[in-house]
């Protein structure tokens, strides 16, 4: 039973309770001996508890400790810091264990513990000899939650707007907190800090976690008002984040402060880093190299931890890079390598290094070390119960220049520009070994790459048989073009006449994808290097039957997936026709068959004016049937054209047609160019 009564009739001010305690659970400092209702004056550090006492927070703080065995001169709030900090001892017992399962119990006990010794606190009146050790329980209880949550959540924001309430609360602004949003709040209750310095160590702490929050939720106005408020002495006027932290001297707590995880001053350096580093990384993406080199210097002359400290030499490097100091850059990669185990974004920036350099060997090195590396399974390290710099970076966006991506993407890397470089044989094995991550349905292996810039399945397997046709390995890319067409066989047309209704541009027309055209083009190809001329022959037909039965009108039938509409623009179709005829036309004349090798090349020059390929297979059939007139004025048209300036499409072009594409380049051009500036005939 709980009453209240006075403790004489000339102090109404202050209250007794009433406390009606069996004999077992009677505290010692209590009158003993007796089951009969006590009454006692509630009592704290700074003097008597106001008359607002809340029963519900007597309870709980009596319920919480148990009353131990102590004198009658130990105060509440005595036991209350020595709770608080037997409980950061737990926690720093926590993280000094190299068992996961104890280390995650004895900080969740932790926690649990600084959630009861909160709930004790608010559940009586404010007062202001209190308030220093509420807040520092409210600041040890966020960074841990935080810490074992890996993240910053609604509530905990909450829980700082309760604490800058209970400081309103001891000057009796009860009614104006409620018309406060949070920053109103963190103006009143530092206006207030000013009256009462003992406050100040702990509401900068606090403010400190507001401040992280803040920057994890991209609210940075917000913040920048908060670190004006807190450094007004040094540099208010500032807009520069940067700086206003690096000017926020947060006060030096006392010897015989209550104990905390992390103080104000380390919190303060985490957040210098934390941002550096993040706007360090946005001025990277935005192209603001000089002010990216700057803030990302400040980011590793800070509180970094080796992994990030992997992180922030690798952007360094590509800042260095990008400003063309390629030596220094390398440097910082070699660091980052030396650093930390993860090896990913250096080895990725190193072989881009590499290729700007055009260091070929050191590049596919690079690309193949950073496949190993990925295979590697790490173990993580176990987190500080602190708030780190991680905590407060926002997650690896795919577009960054430090996402290194999965396994199965350096492997494509590798194999691309293994292919582009003309390493075939290799190009053609690590092909190979995507494909056998694609095909295996046992588990999701295979990540391809995010497109654009990346292929999608079915352009992985068209790279792939370009890959073994060019390394000598027809019959294993015809296998590959066979297995693709199995796989896309739903989009050719299942009725001959639906190629009728395509033409009358009916609703029925179907979506014919390129990529069953290229496949047929590279079955050509692949039958030209059996020496299957004739089976060559047929796949190039089918390959231009498909390309010219398609009617604009099948471009708008429905929408096109991202893949499909890279594959589909007009230049790549165009030039997909246009290997399919000059790579026919090659063969007829192989076959001596001149006058309709002439026919495909004289159509290929009308689908593409500007592929002088097309031009200079036109101009040996030409000549070769004696028809030097049109020679002569297709040469004059070719002579005009070299002066102009040639336009670079190949960037624009899914890399198999790139390779197809090089397979019908005139091996002879200049020799044939020598042969008309000498003829008399011209």
């Amino acid at each position: 039973m709980w009453a209240f009564s006075w403790e004489g009739e000339t102090s109404p001010r202050f209250p007794s309770v009433e406390v009606n305690f069996p004999r077992l659970w009677q505290p010692r400092w209590l009158n003993s001996g007796t089951a009969s209702p006590t009454t006692y004056p509630l009592r704290h550090a700074s003097g008597l508890w106001p008359v607002s006492a809340s029963l519900s927070g007597l309870a709980s703080s009596y319920f919480f400790f148990q009353f131990p065995a102590r004198t009658s001169h130990v105060s509440c709030l005595d036991l209350w810091r020595e709770k608080n900090d037997q409980l950061v001892r737990q926690a720093k017992v926590a993280q000094d264990s190299s068992l996961p399962l104890r280390r995650q119990q004895l900080a969740q006990d932790a926690l649990e513990g600084l959630r009861g010794l909160l709930c004790s606190l608010q559940g009586l009146p404010a007062t202001v000899s209190v308030l220093p050790l509420e807040l520092t329980v409210i600041c040890n209880f966020i960074t841990l939650r935080a810490n074992l949550a890996q993240g910053f959540t609604e509530d905990l924001a909450q829980d700082i707007q309760q604490g800058l309430e209970r400081v309103l609360e001891t000057q009796g602004q009860l009614e104006a907190r409620l018309e406060h949003e949070l920053w109103g709040l963190w103006d009143a209750a530092l206006r207030v800090s000013s009256l009462l310095p003992e406050l100040l160590p702990a509401l900068h702490h606090l403010a400190g976690l507001q401040a992280a929050l803040w920057l994890t939720t991209n609210r940075f106005g917000d913040l920048t008002l908060l670190l004006q408020t807190l450094t007004v002495s040094q540099s208010s006027a500032s807009e520069d984040m940067l700086l206003l932290l690096k000017s926020w001297r947060p006060p030096t707590e006392e010897s015989d402060a209550p104990l905390t995880l992390q103080n104000a001053r380390g919190l303060r350096d985490v957040l210098l880093t934390a941002f550096a580093y993040r706007q360090g990384l946005q001025e990277l993406i935005t192209g603001s190299l000089p002010k990216a080199l700057s803030s990302l210097h400040e980011a590793a002359s800070g509180l970094c931890p080796r992994s990030l400290l992997v992180q922030v030499y690798t952007a360094l490097g590509t800042c260095l890079r990008k400003m063309g100091s390629p030596q220094r850059a390398l440097l910082y990669l070699v660091a980052a390598l030396k650093e930390g185990s993860t090896w990913g974004p250096p080895l990725l920036e190193a072989s881009r290094l590499y290729q700007q350099l055009g260091n070929i060997a050191a590049e596919i090195e690079s690309l193949e070390l950073l496949v190993e590396a990925l295979s590697i399974t790490r173990i993580p390290e176990a987190h500080q119960l602190l708030i780190e710099v991680e905590l407060l970076l926002p997650r690896p966006d795919p577009a960054s220049p430090l996402h290194c991506g999965t396994q199965s993407q350096a492997k494509y890397l590798l194999a691309s520009r293994c292919l582009q470089t003309g390493r075939a044989v290799d190009a053609a094995e690590h092909y190979l070994d995507l494909l056998a991550l694609l095909l295996d349905g046992s588990e999701p292996k295979f990540s391809p790459p995010p497109c654009p810039p990346g292929p999608c399945v079915p352009e992985l397997f068209l790279e792939a048989a370009a890959a073994l046709i060019q390394a000598g390995r027809a019959q294993d890319a015809l296998t590959v073009c066979e297995e693709l067409l199995s796989r896309t066989s739903f989009l050719l047309p299942k009725r001959p006449r639906l190629w009728e209704d395509a033409r009358r541009r009916t609703k029925e027309s179907p979506h014919c994808s390129p990529w069953v055209s290229a496949t047929h083009l590279l079955q050509g190809q692949a039958w030209v290097q059996l020496g299957a001329q004739k089976e060559a022959i047929s796949e190039y037909s089918r390959c231009l039957e498909l390309l010219f039965r398609a009617t604009p009108k099948d471009k708008e039938q429905g929408p096109a997936s991202i893949c499909e509409q890279g594959c589909t623009s007009d230049m790549a179709l165009q030039q997909l026709q246009t290997a399919a005829l000059i790579s026919r036309g090659l063969e007829w004349v192989a076959l001596g068959q001149d006058t309709k090798a002439l026919q495909d090349f004289l159509l290929s020059v009308q689908m593409c004016p500007g592929n002088q390929d097309a031009s200079y297979h036109l101009l040996q059939t030409l000549r070769r049937l004696d028809r030097r007139d049109e020679a002569t004025a297709l040469w004059r048209r070719l002579e005009a054209q070299t002066e102009l300036p040639q336009e670079n499409t190949a960037r624009s072009l899914p890399l198999y047609l790139e390779t197809c594409l090089g397979w019908i380049c005139p091996p002879d051009r200049e020799t044939l160019r020598e042969e008309f500036q000498t003829s008399g005939d011209l």
